[in-house]
């Protein structure tokens, strides 16, 4: 399938004040910014192949679902950077550190979610990076990978 049917079914239904977008996310080819694949709602927001770029200004949610795989297993620490950017400026981190030496596998999976609630002016370009994109899972989960805005007002 593609995007999620059921946040898809989520995102149709919440009362927004008339913009809204839900990007799948993919692993960029020659930086650390990730690209936008496939269209699933695009309502009153631009969708570039690396930017949502906002129509309309006001108080925006924006929040990021990504999936990682670890596919060896090491004793050393990684850490996960994910940055949402506006107008490539940092507005948002998350540092994650990964040890896998207590509780080494195969494989392993990580799960991470961050949300944003912030004022956004017409222009603003929403993007997302990693420091370490070639973690990104694409292969069991592709389409669970989403950057989205969801606009609450116009005003503050």
């Amino acid at each position: 399938g593609e995007i999620s049917e059921e946040s898809l079914r989520i995102l149709q239904n919440v009362p927004t004040k008339g913009a809204a977008a839900y990007m799948r996310v993919a692993s960029p080819v020659n930086s650390s910014k990730l690209s936008l694949v496939e269209k699933g709602v695009c309502d009153n927001v631009q969708c570039e192949s690396e930017e949502l770029v906002i129509r309309k200004q006001g108080l925006y949610l924006i929040y990021c679902h990504l999936n990682f795989h670890f596919p060896n297993c090491s004793n050393s620490l990684i850490d996960l950077k994910i940055e949402l950017l506006v107008n490539d400026k940092v507005n948002r981190q998350t540092l994650f550190t990964w040890c896998t030496s207590g509780a080494c596998q195969e494989k392993t999976f990580k799960t991470l979610f961050q949300l944003h609630l912030t004022y956004l002016n017409e222009k603003d370009r929403i993007s997302v990076t990693l420091n370490h994109p070639k973690f990104l899972n694409e292969i069991s989960l592709p389409n669970e990978n989403v950057l989205g805005v969801l606009k609450y007002s116009n005003g503050m």
